[in-house]
C-alpha cells in the first residue's frame, strides 16, 4: 500500500518540480486516533486554537526560507484577480522577510488580506508586497492549525479575558516543545487534539483559569465541531467586534511572528549580507530533540514564571513608548519656544528701530497732535454743548413754568351749573306728573339764565387767553425734544426728580467750568513758554538766560497742556455714563408730561368754548331772536344748529367744478373737485322729508365725535353738509385720498408689517372714538379705512341714510374671508363687539398679506395656521374668538401697538415702490388739473 501511494507520487507531474526538495515530506491526512506529534507553537488565535509545526519539518522551513529570499525580491507583484487557493510569497511586515502566504479576502482595490501558512499568522498587505512564487513552492503548509480538545470558549466572553485567555494559552506553546495526542480533525484540516507540555495538560490548565469550558464529546468525530466558515471571514469576523483585532493590538508580536525554528544561540547565514535576499537566521541541521525538550521536571510555576516575564516585557514596551512619545513631545516644544523667541527677538528688533525713528521726530509729533487736539476743541467751543448738561430741559421747564395756563377761574363755575341743567332736564325728562313739570320747567329757566351768565363769562375770559399760540409753543418743544431724546418713559411726575436734575446740573456744570479754567491756564503758560523761548534764540537780545531757565519746564508745561485738553475733550464728547442717561430721561419724561398736560387742559378748554359758544348762538336764538328760525327758513338756522355747524346753505352741486368719479362707486352720485386747495369727494344720497333729518342727525353725530379729537381721533372729517335744492339729494363734503383705502394699497404696494401696525392702531383709535360717542360704525371694511402715507390710519365715514342694522345687514367680505361676525349672522343686534371682529378680521388680512384664509364650521377664521409674532396673535384671538369683553380702548392698549418711536426697521424695497406709486398718482392728478383747465376755457371760448 505504501509502495503503490510512493509510485502514484512519482507520476505526479508536480511531484518532478519538487526534486529540490526531496527531503521534504508531507503528512499524510488521514491521521490516526491517539498518534502523537511533537510540535513547537507558532501562533495563537484564542484560548483554545493555534498553530504549530512539526519538528520534523524543521529543515523545510530553513530551505523555504532560502529559496523564496533568493526568489521574492525579483519576482512580479500579483496582477488582477488573486486565486485564494494558490500560495504566494508575502512581505512580512515586521522583519521585511519573505513567506508563504495564501491570500483570505480582498479588502480594497490595493489591500488584502493573507495567512503565512508556515506559521498561521495573519496580516493585511498591499498588493505590491505581495509577488508570485515558482511551481516548485506550492506545496502544503508547514504549520497545521490546532485545538484543544473538549474545550471551548464560553458564550459572551469579555474582550478582557478573551485577551487574557490567549495570553495565557501563549505562555504555555509559543516556541515550546509540545506533545499533541491526535483525537480528530475537522474538513477544514483542524486538528483536534490534547496537548501537554512535560506533564503539564495545557487543556486542563486553561479550562482552570476560566478561559475555556469543556464540551460533551461523542464517538463521532464531528460532534464537538463548531459551525465553521471559510478563513478570510474567520480572520475578517476577529478584525471585528466581539473579539478584537490581534493585528493591531500593541502585543501581536508575541505570538504570531513568522520565525524559524532555532535553539536561540546558533544562526546559519545562507546569503552574503550584501543580498538583496533575506538576511535570515535558521537553526542548525541536526536540530536536537534535546534542545526542545525541557524534561519531565517542568513545573507550572516555571510556566508562570515565564508568562510573568513576558507581561514584564510587555509593560516595559509600553512605557518605552510612553517615554518615546514624550520625548518627542518635549522635542517639539523646544523647537516651538525657540522659533517663538526668534520671532520676539525679530519683534524686538523691529520696536527698538521703531522707537529710535519715533525718538527723532517726538517733540515735533507731539506738538502737532497737541495743535490738533486744540483745533477739535475750538470748533467744540463753537458748538453749543447744552444738551449734553440738559440746558435744553431747563429751557423747557422755564417755558413751562413762566407762560403755563391755569384752569380759567369762571371754568369750575361754568362746569357746576352745566351739571345743575343737565340734571334738570333729566328731572323733566323722567317727570310724570304736569304739576310738577311745570315747577321743574321754572326751575330748569332759572338755571338757564345762570348758565347764559356763567357762558358769557367763560366766553369773554378765554377769549383773552392766547389759546392758538400757547398750543403752537408747546408743539413746537414737544416735537424738539422728541427729535433729540425720543421715547418718554411713563410714570408719575415727582418733584424729587426735578430736584436731583438740578443738582446733577450744577455739579456738571461746575466740574465742566473747572476743566475749561484750566485748559485756559495751561495754554497760557504753553504760549508764554514760547514766548520765552523766541527771546532765548533771538540772537540779538543782549540778556543772557540759561538753557535750564528756558528748557527745563518744557515737559511738565506740555504734560499739563495735553492732560487739560484732553480731559475737556473727553467730556465734551465722551458718551455719557448710564446714571446720567437716567437722570435727563426722567426729567425729560416729566417734561413731556408736564407738555401734555397742559395740551390737555387747553384742548378741554377749547371745546368747553365751542359748546358755549353753541349754547349762546341757541340761547341767542330760542329766546332774543326765536322768531329767525321762522321768518327766514331759507338759511336753516334750526338745521345748522342741529347739525352741529355741519349743514351749510351757502353750498350748491353746480358750484363746484366737479369731476364725476364712477369707478369709486356706482350706486351713488360720487364727484371729485378742489375746494380751498384741498382736493375734495362729494357724496350724494337721495333723501325725502323724513330721512333727511334723520341724515342730518346721524351725520351731526359723527362730526361731533370727530370734533372733541379732531386729528387724533382716527376718522375721516366731514367738511360740510348741503342739501340740494333742484333735487332730492344730500351731499356730503370729504377729504379725498386717491387710493389710499387698504383695499388699493395693498393692490399696488402691501404694507409691511410695521405699517400695518401703525395704521391698525389709528384704525383702532377712530372705533374707540365712535364707541365713546354711542355710535355703531357697522359697515367697516378694507374700501372705506385709509391708509394715510403709509401710517396713518383713519376710519372713513358711514351711509348716513341707513341705520346701523341696514349698515351691518350688507355681507363684507374679503377675499375667501367674511367680515360679519357670528352674531350678526345669527340675527342678533350690531355692536362695538361686531365693529372689532371685522376690525381683527382686517388685522388678520394685512398681517398674511395674500395667503389662503382657512375657516372652522361657523367661518371664523383659523389663526393657528399662520406664524405671526406672538403679540399680534395674542390680539387677534382676543378680537376674533374671545370678543365679550373686549373694547377698543383696550385694542389701542394692546403690546403689539406699544413699539417704541424710531424702532422700525426701514425697508428701502417698500419705500422705493411707494415713491414710485406716489410718483404716478401725482402725475395722474396733474393731468386731472390740465384736464379741467382746457374744460374751463373751453366753456370761456364758447361763450
Amino acid at each position: 500500500m505504501a509502495q503503490r501511494r510512493a509510485r502514484k507520487r512519482s507520476a505526479d507531474p508536480e511531484r518532478s518540480l519538487r526534486t529540490r526538495f526531496s527531503g521534504i515530506v508531507q503528512m499524510d491526512e488521514d491521521m490516526h486516533y491517539n498518534k502523537v506529534e511533537d510540535v513547537v507553537g507558532s501562533h495563537v488565535e484564542d484560548a483554545v486554537t493555534f498553530w504549530a509545526q512539526s519538528i520534523s519539518r524543521n529543515k523545510d522551513i530553513m530551505k523555504i526560507g532560502c529559496s523564496l529570499s533568493e526568489v521574492c525580491p525579483h519576482a512580479n507583484s500579483v496582477f488582477g484577480n488573486l486565486d485564494p487557493k494558490k500560495i504566494y510569497g508575502g512581505l512580512f511586515s515586521e522583519d521585511k522577510c519573505w513567506y508563504r502566504c495564501k491570500v483570505l479576502k480582498i479588502i480594497s482595490d490595493e489591500k488584502c488580506l493573507v495567512r503565512y501558512i508556515d506559521y498561521g499568522n495573519t496580516e493585511i498587505l498591499n498588493r505590491s508586497d505581495i509577488v508570485e512564487i515558482p511551481l516548485d513552492l506550492q506545496f502544503s503548509s508547514v504549520a497545521k492549525k490546532y485545538r484543544l480538545w473538549g474545550l471551548q470558549i464560553p458564550s459572551g466572553q469579555e474582550v478582557t479575558q478573551f485577551d487574557q485567555g490567549r495570553t495565557f494559552l501563549g505562555s504555555l506553546i509559543f516556541e515550546k516543545e509540545i506533545k499533541m495526542r491526535i483525537k480528530a480533525t475537522y474538513q477544514d484540516g483542524t486538528v483536534i487534539a490534547q496537548a501537554e507540555y512535560g506533564s503539564v495538560d495545557i487543556g486542563e490548565e486553561v479550562a482552570k483559569k476560566g478561559f475555556a469550558e469543556k464540551c460533551k464529546l461523542t464517538s463521532s468525530t464531528n460532534t464537538c465541531e463548531e459551525k465553521k466558515s471559510d478563513p478570510g471571514q474567520l480572520v475578517l469576523r476577529n478584525l471585528k467586534s466581539p473579539i478584537p483585532s490581534w493585528g493591531h493590538r500593541s502585543n501581536q508580536s508575541a505570538f504570531t511572528r513568522p520565525k524559524g525554528r532555532l535553539s536561540g544561540r546558533m544562526t546559519l547565514d545562507l546569503k552574503n549580507e550584501n543580498d538583496a535576499g533575506n538576511h535570515v537566521t535558521f537553526p542548525k541541521e541536526n536540530l536536537a530533540v534535546g534542545d526542545f525538550n525541557l524534561g519531565s521536571n517542568v513545573s507550572l510555576a516555571k510556566i508562570k514564571q515565564d508568562q510573568k516575564l513576558i507581561e514584564e516585557n510587555e509593560r516595559l514596551k509600553t512605557e518605552k513608548e510612553v517615554l518615546l512619545e514624550s520625548y518627542k513631545v518635549l522635542e517639539s516644544k523646544v523647537e516651538q519656544t525657540a522659533q517663538e523667541l526668534q520671532q520676539e527677538k525679530a519683534t524686538t528688533m523691529d520696536l527698538t528701530k521703531h522707537l529710535e525713528s519715533i525718538l527723532k521726530t517726538h517733540v515735533g509729533t507731539r506738538m502737532e497732535n497737541l495743535a490738533a487736539k486744540v483745533e477739535i476743541l475750538k470748533e467744540i467751543r463753537r458748538v453749543n454743548i447744552s444738551v449734553r448738561f440738559g440746558n435744553d430741559l431747563s429751557d423747557a421747564m422755564q417755558v413751562l413754568d413762566e407762560e403755563c395756563f391755569t384752569t380759567p377761574a369762571s371754568l369750575p363755575e361754568l362746569e357746576r351749573i352745566w351739571a345743575e341743567y343737565s340734571l334738570a332736564q333729566e328731572n323733566i325728562q323722567t317727570c310724570e306728573n304736569v304739576s310738577e313739570g311745570n315747577i321743574l320747567i321754572a326751575k330748569r329757566n332759572e338755571v338757564q339764565q345762570k348758565l347764559n351768565m356763567a357762558v358769557e363769562v367763560f366766553i369773554l375770559e378765554v377769549d383773552e387767553l392766547p389759546l392758538n399760540k400757547r398750543l403752537k409753543t408747546l408743539q413746537d418743544l414737544s416735537t424738539s425734544l422728541e427729535a433729540v431724546y425720543g421715547q418718554a418713559k411713563e410714570g408719575t411726575n415727582s418733584e424729587e426728580t426735578l430736584k436731583k436734575f438740578y443738582d446733577w446740573k450744577c455739579d456738571k456744570r461746575e466740574e465742566f467750568t473747572n476743566v475749561r479754567s484750566e485748559t485756559e491756564v495751561s495754554l497760557q503758560r504753553l504760549v508764554a513758554w514760547f514766548q520765552n523761548t523766541v527771546k532765548a534764540f533771538d540772537l540779538s537780545v543782549e540778556e543772557s538766560r540759561t538753557s535750564e531757565d528756558t528748557i527745563s519746564s518744557l515737559d511738565e508745561i506740555l504734560e499739563k497742556t495735553e492732560s487739560s485738553v484732553c480731559k475737556e475733550l473727553e467730556i465734551s464728547l465722551v458718551e455719557q455714563g448710564d446714571a446720567d442717561k437716567e437722570i435727563i430721561l426722567n426729567t425729560y419724561s416729566q417734561v413731556l408730561q408736564k407738555i401734555r398736560s397742559e395740551e390737555r387742559l387747553i384742548a378741554a378748554i377749547q371745546s368747553k368754548y365751542e359748546d358755549s359758544i353753541e349754547e349762546k348762538l341757541n340761547s341767542l336764538v330760542q329766546k332774543w331772536f326765536p322768531e329767525l328760525p321762522l321768518l327766514y327758513p331759507e338759511i336753516g338756522l334750526l338745521k345748522y344748529m342741529n347739525s352741529g355747524g355741519l349743514l351749510t346753505m351757502s353750498l350748491e352741486r353746480d358750484l363746484l367744478d366737479a369731476e364725476p368719479m364712477k369707478e369709486l362707486s356706482s350706486k351713488r352720485p360720487l364727484v371729485c373737485s378742489e375746494v380751498n386747495g384741498q382736493i375734495i369727494l362729494l357724496k350724494g344720497y337721495s333723501v325725502d322729508v323724513d330721512t333727511e333729518a334723520r341724515v342730518i342727525q346721524r351725520a351731526a353725530a359723527y362730526h361731533r365725535a370727530w370734533r372733541k379729537a379732531k386729528e387724533e381721533s382716527g376718522l375721516l372729517p366731514l367738511i360740510f353738509l348741503f342739501l340740494c335744492k333742484s333735487d332730492p339729494m344730500a351731499y356730503l363734503m370729504v377729504p379725498y385720498y386717491p387710493r389710499a383705502n387698504l383695499s388699493a394699497v395693498q393692490a399696488s404696494v402691501p404694507l409691511t408689517s410695521e405699517e400695518a401696525l401703525k395704521v391698525m392702531k389709528g384704525v383702532a383709535q377712530g372705533l374707540h372714538t365712535l364707541h365713546k360717542a354711542d355710535i355703531i360704525h357697522g359697515s367697516l371694511h378694507q374700501n372705506n379705512v385709509f391708509a394715510l402715507n403709509r401710517e396713518q390710519g383713519i376710519v372713513g365715514d358711514f351711509d348716513f341714510t341707513k341705520s346701523v342694522s341696514q349698515r351691518a345687514s350688507v355681507n363684507m367680505v374679503i377675499g375667501d374671508l367674511s367680515l360679519i361676525s357670528p352674531e350678526l349672522k345669527m340675527g342678533k343686534p350690531a355692536s362695538p363687539s361686531s365693529d372689532l371682529y371685522a376690525y381683527g378680521c382686517l388685522l388678520l388680512w394685512l398681517s398674511v398679506q395674500n395667503q389662503k384664509f382657512e375657516t372652522n364650521e361657523d367661518g371664523i377664521p383659523k389663526v393657528d395656521q399662520f406664524h405671526l409674532d406672538h403679540n399680534v396673535k395674542s390680539l387677534l384671538y382676543s378680537l376674533i374668538y374671545c370678543r365679550s369683553s373686549m373694547t377698543a380702548e383696550q385694542v389701542l392698549n394692546a403690546e403689539c401697538f406699544l413699539v417704541p418711536k424710531g424702532k422700525s426697521t426701514p425697508n428701502p424695497e417698500k419705500d422705493t415702490e411707494y415713491t414710485q406709486y406716489k410718483e404716478k398718482e401725482e402725475l395722474k392728478m396733474e393731468n386731472l388739473d390740465k384736464y379741467k383747465e382746457k374744460t374751463r376755457n373751453d366753456e370761456a371760448n364758447s361763450d
